[in-house]
């Protein structure tokens, strides 16, 4: 497994993403984007991009912070997170940077391109769906913020979607669920949600443990997401 760090440039700020591929295949390959969590590309999405890997794609997990800027994984990293969710015009800047810097990449298959995102992430994967950008093919939250960039009339969304979520997570409530579901249906979106029963935020992150914030970690969701994210990208990246 090859992986390595890549530099690249939005609006004059560097930005370092990961990426990972199977050094064995030379010819190009469908690409996976991974939109890093609120404490930024940590160990857990270059874990995850090595996990993507080896399902046969590239993985690029983009950075939308800059380089060096990082958080802790369960720590207050509202700070880094929240000037970004005050400006989806300049996230979106931001994830759309990420997403070219990947199509440019020589292994990368540019017209076979799925995002993916944890948590923020989540947000960041429905904002390059909303974004109507043709690159995106398909894009998917795993337990997700829903609210909508609010970055005036939408477009129709010709990316797939498919949002996996905790049906207990207090971030993102079932009014808020119903709530994406009837913006993706007015979009025309190609959708999916797969809600998980007695499923809090952060189920994929095995050291989740807060229950009374509402944070907890599901070896079942966790297992099930992971099956419903690898059938979607087959279609998707066929």
């Amino acid at each position: 497994m090859h992986t390595e760090f890549i530099e690249y440039i939005d609006e004059e700020q560097t930005f370092e993403g990961f990426i990972a591929r199977d050094e064995s295949v030379t010819e190009k390959r469908p690409c996976v984007v991974i939109c890093h969590a609120w404490a930024g590309l940590v160990d857990f999405e270059r874990e995850k991009a090595t996990e993507v890997a080896k399902l046969g794609y590239v993985s690029f997990a983009l950075d939308v912070y800059g380089k060096g800027v990082r958080g802790t994984p369960f720590g207050d990293n509202s700070k880094l997170m929240q000037p970004l969710l005050d400006d989806r015009a300049k996230l979106l800047r931001r994830l759309s940077a990420g997403v070219s810097a990947a199509a440019s990449n020589p292994a990368v298959d540019a017209s076979k391109i799925a995002v993916i995102g944890y948590c923020f992430g989540g947000l960041c994967a429905l904002d390059l769906a909303r974004s109507a950008d043709p690159v995106v093919k398909g894009a998917v939250s795993f337990h997700g913020i829903f609210n909508p960039p609010g970055l005036g009339q939408q477009e129709n969304i010709t990316a797939k979607v498919l949002i996996l979520h905790g049906y207990d997570d207090p971030m993102a409530t079932p009014d808020q669920m119903v709530a994406v579901a009837d913006e993706l249906t007015k979009a025309k979106a190609d959708w999916q949600i797969h809600a998980y029963g007695n499923t809090m935020h952060a189920f994929t992150a095995v050291d989740a443990n807060k229950p009374e914030n509402g944070i907890q970690y599901s070896e079942s969701a966790n297992r099930r997401s992971w099956i419903a994210m690898e059938n979607f990208l087959q279609e998707v990246l066929a």
